[in-house]
């Protein structure tokens, strides 16, 4: 399916990152960076052209090659993934940063992804994560369909335990990101630190 979405010329999520990403990525200590199913790649390019070491993982080979090609237009380097989130192991302690944007996995999965987050990050390190809540159903205007991929944030309190929230939120706000991501959206915000 995300072959398929990623196969027109365009960039069907746009080249611009997450604008709530580019508001608070200066929180990220600078060093090696993950970003989880980071799709076509506005958002790990985006990072890299802060001076990360950026490693973007995504099931889909096809928009991890237009990820490559948005790397080389902006002149960073990028490092991509061709990776299924159900056996990739997040490297314990590696990161000084962990970026979710819009990833809305089963709750199984996300619990298992999220524990790896906490692991994966050196002390100091910062998980940033915006996705679409279930209140997102009545907007209709990006994301799944199937309410259980729309975490709350009481979940995602008790998936990153561990981790010191310095930001979370639950709000509706307006969201234009391509043809898939547009109008006004409920969505769920963290920014949280590994102690230490």
């Amino acid at each position: 399916m995300w072959d398929e979405r990623y196969a027109s010329p365009e960039y069907v999520y746009g080249t611009e990152p997450n604008d709530f990403l580019a508001s608070v990525a200066s929180q990220i200590p600078r060093g090696r960076v993950l970003s989880i199913a980071d799709g076509e790649g506005r958002n790990g390019v985006f990072l890299a052209s802060l001076g990360h070491d950026v490693t973007s993982v995504d099931a889909s080979a096809v928009g991890l090659a237009k990820a490559a090609r948005l790397a080389a237009a902006r002149g960073v380097h990028l490092t991509t993934q061709v990776v299924d989130l159900a056996d990739y192991v997040i490297e314990p302690g590696a990161w000084a940063g962990i970026v979710s944007i819009f990833v809305h996995l089963p709750p199984a999965l996300r619990q298992r992804v999220h524990a790896q987050v906490v692991r994966g990050l050196a002390p100091g390190g910062v998980f940033i994560l915006e996705a679409y809540s279930p209140d997102q159903l009545r907007h209709g205007t990006g994301g799944p369909s199937n309410p259980e991929l729309l975490p709350t944030l009481d979940a995602l309190r008790a998936e990153l335990g561990g981790l010191e929230f310095t930001h979370a939120a639950a709000l509706e706000r307006d969201v234009q990101e391509g043809q898939f991501h547009r109008g006004r959206s409920a969505v769920v915000q963290v920014v949280a630190r590994k102690p230490g």
